[in-house]
């Protein structure tokens, strides 16, 4: 049975998640641990008529040991192939589909300013290739695969063995892929009701939201000048439906950059370059994070808003029920991808392009009038409760209710 469920996740990831296209070259970075999926995502993308599928390997383990022992100035190089590899990415419009494994507090031990040293470099060496996904000039989408590590920290009470297959279980259902069901069309279903959400709230056309709960948040967010919400599958320049994340549970929209004010609790702990940042809350005046606090990994949670200019203030506000498949499992996947989509988050940095209207229209300087934040990073925090209470107002003052008790009103 397993072999069927892995089979049908790689035909959802290769079809409705990239929805690969005739002729279209696709990349997949994986985890080592993950070449059986691999293999079945390499074999649907050529079912489907693929002209070529490129493979790039990952090892999490040789990453740290490259971080904790390599010089520094070694590690921010960035070779000449691998600018020519970009660009021939991009050039041939590639879909990409990144299988993610990450194991929570992997790199707790590497020295923080060395690592964000590099973490700044590669960022600054791949922002050709952000900026092609983030403004969906090709398909991408991002899956999950359990590592031994991620699964034992998830479920520490059971064996190494027991810990991969309870995961897997949660990731499959969390999916939508099921032995006896189809889940390509139940993520066509999926979509359509994400989309008349979106549509909702594209109709009302709020000026701001703000958000409050019992943890401590107190914030308003306006949104971005002429935003758009999205949510389940998007659209490239080229028409293509893809759905980026799977799972996916989220309406997001893009905040005006300057106009954030107040404190934000975090709900859940975030993973951020293998350090747990736990227990944390920040506090933002004209859209800019002006204090913060975490009880676990504060350095880390420094090195996420002192990125770069734009990583201190928000790129997207996403909103999602509470009572939703992910929430409901119970389960703290100590995984962002999940985790984001049990509960409505924030994301520090870069915004989607894709949340402008017709954004074809513009150019950078002019998305920035819209509100549009720009920056190499783009880390999404999650700060959802069941007793979140989110009000929408109205450019003519109307007061709309979006959330009571963690749930959507309509």
């Amino acid at each position: 049975m397993f072999e069927d469920l892995l089979r049908k996740y790689a035909k959802l990831a290769v079809k409705m998640g990239v929805n690969i296209q005739k002729d279209q070259i696709l990349r997949i970075r994986a985890p080592l641990e993950a070449a059986a999926l691999v293999h079945y995502c390499q074999e649907e993308a050529y079912e489907l008529g693929a002209r070529k599928v490129l493979l790039d390997y990952n090892d999490e383990i040789a990453s740290k040991i490259d971080l904790k022992m390599a010089d520094s100035e070694v590690l921010c190089e960035f070779p000449k192939y691998k600018e020519e590899e970009l660009h021939y990415l991009i050039n041939e419009r590639t879909a990409v589909l990144n299988i993610y494994c990450e194991t929570p507090g992997l790199l707790n031990d590497i020295d923080p300013t060395k690592m964000q040293k590099v973490m700044q470099a590669r960022a600054i060496n791949n922002r050709p290739y952000q900026e092609y996904n983030l403004s969906n000039k090709g398909q991408w989408s991002i899956i999950s695969y359990p590592c031994t590590g991620w699964a034992q920290k998830v479920f520490p009470e059971l064996d190494s063995k027991e810990a991969v297959e309870k995961l897997w279980e949660n990731i499959f259902y969390s999916s939508r892929v099921a032995k006896d069901s189809d889940p390509i069309k139940a993520w066509k279903d999926h979509n359509e009701t994400l989309a008349n959400r979106t549509q909702k709230l594209n109709d009302y056309n709020f000026d701001y939201l703000t958000f409050k709960n019992s943890l401590g948040t107190d914030l308003k967010v306006h949104l971005a000048i002429n935003h758009r919400w999205a949510g389940g599958c998007e659209k490239t320049v080229n028409d293509v439906i893809f759905n980026p994340n799977i799972p996916s549970e989220e309406c997001f929209c893009m905040p005006l950059k300057t106009k954030v004010e107040g404190k934000v609790v975090a709900s859940k702990p975030l993973n951020y370059q293998g350090k747990l940042i736990e227990d944390f809350w920040l506090v933002f005046k004209e859209g800019k994070v002006v204090d913060y606090y975490a009880k676990k990994e504060r350095e880390a949670l420094s090195n996420i808003i002192e990125f770069d200019e734009g990583s201190s203030y928000l790129g997207e506000v996403a909103l999602i029920p509470y009572d939703s498949p992910i929430s409901n499992t119970g389960i703290l996947f100590y995984n962002t991808l999940f985790d984001e989509n049990a509960s409505c988050h924030l994301a520090l940095g870069s915004a989607f392009t894709m949340n402008i209207k017709e954004v074809s229209k513009y150019n950078e300087e002019e998305l920035k009038g819209f509100g549009y934040n720009k920056s190499l990073a783009h880390e999404d925090f999650m700060f959802g409760s069941e007793d979140m209470l989110i009000n929408g107002y109205t450019f003519a003052g109307q007061e709309i209710a979006v959330f009571k008790e963690g749930n959507f009103v309509f």
